[in-house]
């Protein structure tokens, strides 16, 4: 009788996502539309289905690599790996490569819904077990092929986010930030980690991701903890500390908001010129195909977003009860627009020298959308910035991970650059690293 319900269950989420597949709800407008300082919103686009539209994960065939912009080239710095998400390099050149995936949850198999989305997660290659390993990747003679691949740290916690202040290295677990003592040039931290303070997690912990960087002086790390929920449907007593960048007092751990209505912000980093902190939001979903771009925006302390009641700057999402009308008058406009659903990650200003027509702007990668007709994102791009800002159209920098059937060879997530000055890709559905050189 169980073994009857259990398919019966399938065969109703299966039959559920077919039908949501085959809904209507096609984008009116081109993604080039929801990008820039000025990208066009339309009306809502409310229906009692979502627009559901997904690559399915079919990873890459021998020999095939994504596609590199003029004057560029791609090759693969690491195959072979085990969902890698972030990426940091080392003061030395290592390349530490969090494997990683979300953390298991008994929500996550609650209520239709839930099991649509899972459903999916699954299709796009997301539903997989997580390898909780930081790994390094060392390239000695800088030649663009590591030679030593090691597990660096084990045993963690759907890791995300890495970064180094002196002898600590600091990873963003999904529900803990951790300090690991660090030695120049180890290859394994065997001691184990400190807690420096507990992160937004629990049951639902519907966006995991939680990304980690350090201030300029290194007394303050800054972590982006997610909503939990689309636009607050299961709660806002469920949000606190959430959709929202955390500054932690290195010394003691105290953690205190430094930015809120965030919805699902990843991509961290520091602007070269200004010494502005930058950040990229993925913005909700299930009003339309055309709505909402996701951004890349400067963040201020104490701003607030706009998240759930409104979305750029004062344009009310009408689905949050009880309304806020004196939060969304506060409601800061995002500096850029990305596009709506591409589900933008991976952040990384460019300084060096390897690509000199990239210098001073920042690039961006898209993992990829699920609510929008047509497909979005699957892409890395670079938005050019002039005096701290961002000026100008956004261009591809690395594209082909949609093949000609619409399937998935691979998703781009993190971003970092080696010591060489090569952009690096880390890709999840793909399994692999890849290095982006000038031709």
């Amino acid at each position: 009788m169980r073994s009857s319900t259990r398919l019966l269950s399938r065969i109703s989420t299966v039959s559920a996502l077919s039908l949501m597949s085959g809904c209507g709800g096609s984008a009116h407008l081109t993604v080039d539309d929801g990008m820039g300082t000025n990208p066009k919103l339309p009306p809502p686009d409310k229906s009692l289905i979502p627009v559901v539209d997904i690559a399915p994960a079919v990873g890459w065939p021998d020999g095939a690599a994504p596609v590199a912009a003029d004057g560029l080239a791609v090759t693969a710095f690491a195959r072979g790996l085990d969902h890698p998400r972030w990426l940091y390099v080392l003061p030395n050149g290592d390349v530490l490569v969090a494997e990683t995936a979300a953390p298991e949850r008994e929500s996550s198999r609650k209520g239709v819904k839930a099991l649509i989305m899972a459903k999916a997660q699954k299709t796009a290659g997301s539903a997989v077990p997580s390898a909780d390993r930081i790994t390094l990747l060392r390239d000695r003679d800088r030649d663009g092929e590591p030679e030593l691949r090691t597990t660096f740290v084990e045993h963690l916690h759907s890791p995300f986010g890495m970064t180094l202040v002196g002898d600590d290295l600091y990873v963003a677990n999904t529900d803990a930030l951790m300090r690991f003592d660090y030695r120049r040039d180890a290859t394994a931290l065997t001691e184990p980690g400190a807690l420096v303070a507990e992160l937004p997690a629990g049951e639902i912990n519907y966006h995991w991701t939680k990304n980690v960087i350090a201030s300029r002086d290194g007394s303050r790390l800054y972590v982006t903890v997610g909503s939990n929920s689309n636009v607050g449907e299961r709660g806002l007593e469920q949000e606190r500390e959430r959709a929202a960048i955390l500054e932690v007092d290195r010394a003691s751990g105290v953690t205190t908001v430094y930015a809120s209505g965030l919805r699902n912000p990843n991509g961290l980093a520091w602007e070269p010129q200004t010494g502005a902190l930058w950040t990229v939001v993925n913005e909700r979903d299930e009003i339309g195909s055309d709505l909402v771009p996701d951004y890349l925006t400067a963040v201020d302390r104490g701003a607030f977003y706009g998240w759930p009641y409104s979305y750029y700057g004062s344009h009310v999402d009408s689905r949050v009860e009880p309304p806020n009308p004196e939060l969304v008058a506060s409601a800061r406009v995002p500096d850029y627009a990305l596009g709506p659903h591409t589900a933008s990650l991976g952040l990384v200003f460019y300084a060096a020298d390897e690509l000199p027509n990239y210098r001073g702007g920042a690039f961006v990668a898209q993992h990829g959308s699920w609510n929008r007709k047509p497909l979005s994102g699957y892409r890395v791009i670079y938005v050019p910035f002039s005096a701290g800002r961002p000026q100008g159209e956004a261009r591809e920098v690395l594209t082909g991970f949609v093949n000609d059937e619409g399937k998935a060879r691979g998703r781009p997530v993190g971003l970092a650059v080696d010591a060489m000055g090569a952009l690096l890709v880390a890709d999840d559905v793909g399994n692999t690293i890849w290095r982006i050189t000038k031709r």
